[in-house]
């Protein structure tokens, strides 16, 4: 058999142009310029004038010396992403479990039902939350009044912390679990059930069936839902912003995206704005890179 030529080596690469050409546009050339704004002495003058001074790493330096980012932003943005990632997963699992023994019929209408939480866009959905959370008319502000556990004359659950990411995790699980379970579903469809009836036989019981068959042949699956969970849930604004008080007026309630946005629009000071940016895109990727290291080291094994 001859050797490839080198035009048709090359062909697939003509035919990926177009797209890895669009790409650059949209995604490496907007990411280029993040970091050199983050690299600019740039504010409201420099917006308005053109023209900016190199500072050099002095906006990172100012990022990662202030107290802001390791007691409020960081802690935020971590330990809420990895709540969500791990209740999105978790929730999107077991519902995909209930689907796969459901019927023809009742598996696509559930599916459906589920399916509109995904398709609600976030703004609307975050609304709805805030409403149900609402302090004067919120229907389950009013259920944990009922049960003793907040005091609605004294206590306005959107300006404590701890209740205003709980509130946001309920929200983006909400929108994000559809995705999981859709995607856990149709791997579960790839199992072979000869494989659960022999373990059935031999007497494993539901739990077993599941670490021994399920999650290692679905391991794969449950790694892109991981990873992509991740990134969308460390970068997280909408359903943050939206919120009473996430606009930057509540100070504590700040996660690295919202900071990022106050600082470059509310202060005017789009340089270091655009550094708080740069190092969120830096950290994602460390988690990420992390996780799949960790997944292939697993693997090897």
């Amino acid at each position: 058999m001859s050797a490839p030529s080198l035009g048709s080596a090359r062909r697939p690469w003509w035919l990926l142009a177009p797209t890895l050409l669009v790409l650059g546009v949209l995604l490496l050339w907007p990411i280029v310029r993040v970091v050199v704004l983050s690299l600019q002495d740039f504010g409201l003058r420099e917006l308005v004038r053109g023209g900016a001074e190199f500072i050099a790493l002095d906006n990172y330096v100012a990022v990662l010396t202030n107290e802001r980012l390791w007691r409020i932003a960081l802690p935020n943005t971590v330990v809420f992403a990895a709540a969500c990632v791990v209740l999105t997963v978790v929730v999107g699992t077991l519902i995909a479990l209930v689907l796969h023994q459901l019927s023809g019929v009742w598996r696509t209408l559930v599916t459906m039902a589920i399916m509109a939480a995904w398709a609600v866009p976030a703004v609307t959905g975050t609304y709805v939350w805030v409403y149900l959370f609402d302090a004067r008319e919120g229907f389950l502000t009013g259920l944990l009044a009922q049960a003793g556990l907040i005091d609605l004359a004294t206590q306005n659950l959107f300006s404590d912390r701890g209740w205003f990411y709980a509130i946001a995790t309920l929200n983006v699980v909400h929108h994000g679990f559809p995705f999981v379970a859709v995607t856990v579903l149709a791997g579960l469809t790839t199992i072979p059930q000869e494989l659960h009836e022999a373990a059935m036989i031999d007497g494993a019981t539901a739990w077993q069936r599941f670490r021994q068959i399920t999650l290692p042949l679905l391991k794969p699956v449950f790694a892109i839902v991981t990873i992509l969970s991740t990134i969308w849930d460390f970068k997280v604004f909408t359903q943050i912003y939206l919120m009473p008080g996430g606009d930057g007026a509540n100070r504590s309630v700040l996660n690295l995206g919202t900071w990022s946005y106050v600082t470059a629009m509310s202060q005017n000071n789009y340089g270091m704005g655009a550094a708080i940016a740069v190092l969120l895109t830096l950290l994602l990727l460390a988690v990420t890179v992390i996780y799949l290291r960790t997944l292939f080291r697993e693997e090897e094994l």
